[in-house]
């Protein structure tokens, strides 16, 4: 991580927490108030609860008009004060002289606090705060009525703000401790919550998944080759530059982006190999009327399939490439064998100048001159084909570098076909006929093989025989499968790559062979010639 980058961790962490602590900040403050307003409603109340009870008291109301002993006020006031824990009971008269009061020698006295106005004037009830003999409290004041309805005093029932303080404190106390619980719930919340986005992000920050996204995307525009891509539903979620060009070459419009892939390529198997799971490789697509040569592979995430990729290239550039590069391997063979060839000759002269004897010298130069004139004029005149004669001239010289007789035998002339790509498929399908039969007479006392080419009426005919050890029924029933060889592992492509060339030109193999007998490949392949065509 760069310096001066904050994690993205200590980010979630710290907005957790800013967020629960405001949340829980708020909450507490609202809560406080109401329960601070109703903690006092509770206590005025309370205190009006007991002023009402004094009020009504025979007692009292018969000591305020002088049929009872008012000493018996006190009395009755101090043990309504121990049982209801306020700070004090007082009964005054219409003059406010106090007939009750917790400390006795107030009793007779004028209240204190000059709030009572209202209740001896008026009548009213009402809670005040104010500081009296006792110090600051909440007051509740309720006037004395006789059975007349005739005011004849008051009562005030006070509870000091102390105790009201303190009863609120305890009720926020409550809020406070929860509070403190529910933001260290939402801090040890917010660290498990980062941990855990962090392990999903397999450990790397938001830039380093941005600048992973800005590569992935630059990587997947470059690429030549054609990439889409579907998710779990089948929808297409990618679809690169290369991909677009073929679909467009191909007549598809719009942006396939987001769409079902049976929509957009109905012929696709990428479907089929989400729900298989299995990876198909180097095979053959038309879409509509382009060849792409296709590679499938799922997407699998903790051993389930999440979606789909396949890769694709037109399969014209590829022939392409493949002829260009079969003809310099067969150019560089060629050379290689006509060097081991001439090397061997070279040897021959050499002798024969340091034994003098230039009589044989001159008639073998000769011999080789013109067997190899014969040779190539033989194989450029039958085969118009400049490529497919020189990869024929190349084989040959190559079987004379190996020990081994290849003979070529043409009965017509053979000229360039109207389609320049059926030169590639011809290639490919002597070339592994001629491969086959070589490794197949290595052991063989008799190392012969004979090739066979015939045109005529738009059929050319391409037949290979060989004296190799030949062939049981059950081996050439396998023979054309793909990976199946008798030599070895990492063998057995040459002619299933044989067999798809004959299967793309629409032609036909027949293969004749008994142990011990050697083998006969003959391919009939439709042909149409350059002239014929034009």
């Amino acid at each position: 991580m760069k310096k001066g980058r904050i994690s993205l961790q200590t980010i979630i962490i710290f907005f957790v927490c800013i967020v629960v602590a405001l949340a829980l900040g708020i909450t507490d403050l609202l809560i406080s108030k109401r329960i601070t307003s109703s903690v006092e409603e509770t206590q005025k109340e309370k205190a009006l609860n007991i002023a009402k009870i004094v009020s009504l008291s025979p007692l009292v109301i018969g000591a305020l008009e002088g049929k009872t002993n008012k000493a018996e006020v006190q009395t009755f006031a101090n043990n309504i004060l121990d049982k209801t824990h306020v700070n004090f009971v007082v009964v005054m008269d219409m003059k406010g002289i106090r007939l009750s009061h917790p400390e006795l020698s107030k009793v007779g006295k004028h209240f204190r606090g000059g709030d009572e106005g209202p209740v001896l004037q008026k009548g009213k009830e009402y809670v005040s705060i104010s500081k009296g003999t006792l110090g600051p409290s909440m007051r509740a004041f309720i006037p004395i009525m006789n059975s007349e309805k005739r005011q004849v005093g008051a009562v005030a029932v006070g509870i000091s703000l102390e105790t009201v303080t303190e009863a609120v404190h305890k009720a926020r106390m409550g809020i406070m401790i929860g509070t403190l619980i529910g933001i260290l719930i939402g801090v040890s919340g917010a660290v498990g919550l980062a941990r855990y986005i962090k392990k999903i992000l397999l450990g790397l920050e938001p830039f380093a998944i941005a600048r992973l996204l800005e590569e992935r995307s630059s990587m997947l525009q470059s690429v030549r080759e054609g990439i889409i891509a579907i998710d779990q539903e089948g929808k297409i979620t990618l679809v690169n530059r290369a991909a677009q060009k073929l679909f467009k070459k191909a007549g598809l419009e719009g942006n396939p982006m987001g769409l079902k892939i049976e929509e957009y390529l109905p012929d696709t198997r990428l479907k089929g190999i989400l729900q298989s799971g299995e990876t198909e490789t180097d095979q053959e697509q038309d879409l509509h009327g382009v060849t792409i040569l296709v590679n499938r592979v799922p997407v699998v995430v903790e051993h389930q399939p999440v979606g789909a990729i396949a890769t694709f290239r037109d399969k014209t550039e590829v022939q392409l490439l493949a002829e260009q590069l079969t003809g310099v391997r067969n150019y560089a063979d060629a050379l290689r064998a006509q060097a081991h060839e001439f090397m061997n000759k070279l040897h021959v002269i050499l002798g024969l100048v340091r034994t003098e004897q230039y009589e044989t010298l001159s008639d073998y130069v000769s011999e080789t001159v013109n067997s190899r004139e014969t040779e190539m004029g033989f194989v450029t005149k039958k085969v118009q084909d400049p490529v497919l004669a020189g990869f024929l001239i190349g084989k040959l010289s190559f079987a004379r570098e190996s020990g081994a007789s290849l003979s070529f035998d043409c009965s017509g002339i053979l000229p360039k076909p109207a389609n320049p790509e059926i030169t590639h498929e011809l290639i490919t399908i002597i070339g592994n006929l001629i491969n086959n039969a070589m490794e197949a007479i290595v052991d063989s006392p008799v190392k012969k093989v004979e090739l066979k080419l015939d045109y005529a009426e738009d059929i050319l005919t391409i037949e290979v025989k060989d004296t190799g050890t030949g062939m049981t029924k059950a081996i050439q029933n396998q023979i054309l499968d793909k990976g199946f060889s008798t030599k070895g592992n990492n063998r057995g492509f040459g002619l299933y790559l044989l067999a798809q060339g004959i299967e793309r030109l629409e032609g036909e193999l027949i293969i004749s062979s008994k142990p011990g007998q050697g083998s006969n490949f003959a391919v009939y392949i439709p042909y149409k010639a350059e002239d014929e065509e034009a």
